[in-house]
């Protein structure tokens, strides 16, 4: 009983910029943890019933009112986690983008679904809420991650806890104050408690979990929590649980490509957000008709990159989120040179800040191969390796040859080449001259251990819904007996 009533500590977030404090919160102890899942439920039981044109309201209102603070938000996402501050402008403008894509999809998505007439009977689809979502969302694209599940939740007639990561914890307040506002503008207000932030420790994630309080969990994350969040969830429940995981993201290079376009691409899915992304590029397998060419402008490419504070003018490669995440990046390069690859970029001078640990020249390894664990485990960081490749078959091997399965692109003009290529890639979602990108309109879904479940477009929206059949036989009234 102490253990619940003690009110827990402050925490502070340390910057990766320079190791200062960037935000401190105090994270709900259990009691109020408690009180605010109860609030959540209460809430849902109200919300369920409003039409969906509250819903798309209250979302499309809710993005109104973040864009008026969008610019103070992004500088505190760029001290707590170390992106260069364009990029988390451009993390809050993709983030409307996806909202407003959910709203568009969500009254068909979510309709009734009628099946073809059979006499006798009435016989439908009724997709209805599954009560209270628990969103457990990951550092890396603090508003990004967290804002499928949120609005998707919201649009399905949900409430929705956002439990956000402790670097970037202030992103749940960010999302769930934007919601209030909002919502206290609107001609009938949505009940209290729909959208609520959820800084809560492991421990209590866990109580929570095993009192039965929350209906689903969407988690994104590492393999290893995503098998935490799981045990957890089936510890005492049978509960829907949605893990987005790691990647190992492969890019095949065809001698048919949009040369100068896939080189500039490729070195931007590699590095882009200091290579922190779970679709990120990790691995590239050249066709060896152009390896050397390749290799030769990627090189050029990457030292373009201009590593620095990210809250100054012109950063385009910060520091990572922490000085662990700096080490397990350096001890995979170091590894790998140790086993005879070469980091090209290793004799450029890229002048590397010392206001924190934090800070990684980016590395372009070459004479890699499958027994080095940079090609095989998530390396989350500034490092790619790339490798030379026979055939398409070949490329396409060594790109399976993972326990990862989240995305793959192929690099070529050859469409029906493309789609023969993609069909062998056992990954969830395919690009042709893409990568590192979310398309709302498509299901995000990741195979092997890059996840279970679906998120975004309008099977993510039905995934936060409970399917209802309605099987109903019509009797005609009895006739009554001629006189």
């Amino acid at each position: 009983m102490l253990a619940a009533m003690t009110q827990p500590s402050p925490v502070a977030v340390i910057s990766p910029i320079d190791a200062s404090v960037a935000h401190e919160y105090r994270p709900l102890g259990l009691d109020a943890a408690r009180a605010t899942v109860d609030r959540a439920r209460l809430a849902q039981r109200v919300w369920k019933a409003r039409p969906m044109a509250d819903r798309v309201e209250l979302c499309t209102k809710m993005l109104e009112h973040f864009a008026a603070k969008a610019n103070g938000h992004a500088t505190l996402i760029s001290k707590m986690m170390g992106k260069p501050l364009a990029e988390a402008q451009g993390e809050a403008r993709v983030m409307a983008g996806r909202v407003e894509a959910l709203c568009r999809l969500a009254p068909e998505a979510l309709a009734d679904e009628p099946l073809p007439a059979k006499e006798g009977f009435h016989r439908f689809i009724r997709h209805e809420p599954v009560g209270v979502v628990l969103d457990i969302a990951a550092w890396n694209y603090p508003l990004l991650v967290p804002i499928g599940a949120v609005a998707g939740a919201v649009l399905a007639g949900d409430s929705v806890l956002i439990k956000h990561a402790p670097q970037t914890a202030a992103c749940g307040a960010m999302i769930a104050d934007a919601f209030a506002e909002a919502g206290a503008l609107m001609a009938a207000p949505p009940p209290e408690g729909l959208v609520s932030d959820f800084m809560v420790s492991h421990e209590t994630v866990g109580t929570i979990l095993d009192e039965r309080r929350v209906d689903q969990v969407a988690f994104t994350g590492s393999v290893r929590g995503g098998h935490e969040v799981f045990r957890a969830a089936a510890r005492e429940n049978f509960m829907n649980v949605g893990l987005e995981l790691g990647g190992k993201d492969a890019a095949l290079v065809l001698p048919d490509c949009d040369f100068e376009f896939t080189v500039a691409n490729l070195v931007e899915g590699a590095f882009y957000n200091a290579g922190q992304s779970c679709c990120a590029i990790e691995r590239i397998y050249v066709h060896a008709a152009l390896y050397d060419r390749f290799v030769e402008a990627y090189l050029a490419e990457a030292k373009k990159l201009k590593l620095g504070n990210p809250l100054a003018a012109g950063t385009t490669l910060g520091p990572v989120v922490n000085a662990d995440a700096a080490a397990r990046v350096r001890a995979q390069v170091e590894a790998a040179v140790a086993a005879g690859a070469t980091d090209l970029l290793a004799a450029h001078d890229f002048a590397v800040p010392d206001a924190s640990p934090c800070y990684l020249a980016p590395a372009m390894l070459v004479d890699v191969d499958h027994t080095m664990a940079v090609m095989r485990e998530e390396t989350f960081g500034p490092a790619i390796g790339i490798m030379k490749v026979a055939s398409e078959a070949e490329a396409v091997a060594l790109a399976n040859d993972s326990s990862f399965g989240l995305t793959a692109s192929i690099w070529s003009t050859d469409d029906a080449r493309v789609e023969a290529i993609a069909g062998q890639l056992e990954v969830g979602t395919v690009f042709q001259n893409r990568a590192d990108f979310l398309d709302p309109e498509l299901p995000w879904v990741g195979v092997k251990d890059s996840g279970s479940g679906v998120s975004l477009s309008h099977l993510g929206l039905r995934a936060l819904t409970r399917p209802k059949s309605f099987h109903l036989r019509r009797r005609e009234p009895a006739k009554a007996d001629s006189p």
